[in-house]
């Protein structure tokens, strides 16, 4: 058990210093980005955000250095008045979504929808409407765009947390990529594993979006982003996940209970949708991460490295990414354990056909065949 325990520990400390070097690695937007000078369109499905849609419309409205800008409003069957929030400007086109049709997600439907409205845009954004832009971020999106010669840039927005749970799980998003991610290389590789995105804040070109057949290629996703830069790469375009911090903010969910629903939606996908990938991936993340300071309980020197080794590697990624690191890095063990009942809860959930968001069945789709192809 005792060599068991320092193997754990050897790996969460190789977790840790890449972790470090990634955090040194990742791209960072200019601080004062160039004036875009193409046409930039951003699409923002919406269902049922009318508490959140005037705030973003507005922030987005407010981007300087994009004088070409314009925005595509997507109401994909809202219920709570969101149409009647959305703030009038020439710049803002709003559109009501037609239902999704059979093997498409909602989510994908609303954006495919969107860009057909984009007119001649040449650089798409995709948005959620819990994001908060700062008055700068498309610009200097753009910029890591043309900066290095990528086709798609995902920038990470500062994920806010407030509850206990909140801050127990969110951070783990950024961690995991950090930690597990060779982000040059994954610029560079086609390869479907090498491949983060957030879709809370995506920026693509539109040549690149089409030659990757667009939405309707990742139609049936749950994780439309990753899927979407799946394709990109697949058709010989190049992305990677960027620091985005100091360019938006997001607070994606409010509560244990919906921290509970919104990953149970997806983390049965996230680790290959099916039971043995996703036995394997908590293994792993519990033996490397939660074994070791298990054992530092019983007097383990290696388990007290591993431990220390989890905890500097999630302060290290909070710390650049723009979440809280003190004192929540200290229970990054207890947010590995979170972590496990998400993603068993979640397989239950898919397995029993049970999954829902925002009144729509989120599991029931028929993945297209190309897609199909690029995740396996």
């Amino acid at each position: 058990m005792s060599r068991f325990v320092r193997a754990c520990a050897g790996l969460s400390v190789l977790g840790a210093v890449h972790a470090a070097v990634n955090t040194r690695l990742l791209r960072r937007p200019p601080t004062v980005p160039p004036p875009v000078t193409r046409r930039v369109t951003v699409v923002l499905p919406v269902r049922d955000e009318a508490d959140q849609v005037a705030d973003c419309v507005a922030a987005v409205l407010d981007q300087r250095g994009v004088p070409q800008l314009s925005v595509v409003v997507v109401d994909d069957g809202s219920t709570d008045g969101t149409a009647e929030r959305v703030p009038a400007d020439e710049r803002v086109t709003q559109l009501r979504a037609t239902p999704p049709a059979p093997g498409w997600l909602g989510k994908p439907n609303a954006c495919a929808q969107g860009v057909a409205a984009a007119g001649d845009a040449d650089v798409l954004v995709f948005l959620d409407a819990d994001v908060r832009l700062m008055p700068d971020a498309v610009a200097a999106a753009v910029a890591l765009l043309d900066e290095a010669w990528l086709d798609l840039v995902s920038p990470w927005p500062r994920q806010l947390a407030g509850s206990p749970a909140e801050r127990l799980v969110q951070p783990l998003q950024q961690w995991l990529w950090s930690t597990l991610l060779p982000l040059r290389a994954a610029e560079r590789s086609a390869h479907p594993s090498l491949a983060a995105a957030n879709g809370q804040f995506l920026v693509v070109r539109r040549a690149a979006y089409e030659r990757a057949g667009g939405h309707a290629a990742v139609r049936g996703e749950v994780i439309e982003d990753v899927a979407l830069l799946r394709a990109v790469k697949a058709a010989g375009g190049r992305g990677v996940v960027v620091d985005g911090s100091t360019l938006a903010a997001c607070r994606m969910y409010r509560g244990w209970p919906e921290v509970r629903a919104g990953y149970a939606k997806s983390l049965w996908s996230a680790v290959g949708g099916r039971p043995a990938a996703a036995g394997a991936a908590a293994a792993v993340l519990t033996a490397v991460w939660l074994v070791p300071p298990l054992a530092a309980l019983t007097g383990s020197r290696a388990g007290a490295v591993g431990y220390a080794a989890g905890v500097a590697g999630r302060a290290v990624v909070a710390a650049r990414t723009g979440s809280r690191w003190w004192p929540d890095a200290f229970a990054h063990p207890a947010s590995i354990a979170l972590l496990d009942v998400l993603v068993a809860r979640s397989l239950v959930e898919h397995r029993r056909g049970t999954l829902r968001w925002r009144g729509r069945p989120v599991a029931t789709a028929t993945p297209p065949t190309t897609s199909r192809r690029m995740a396996g």
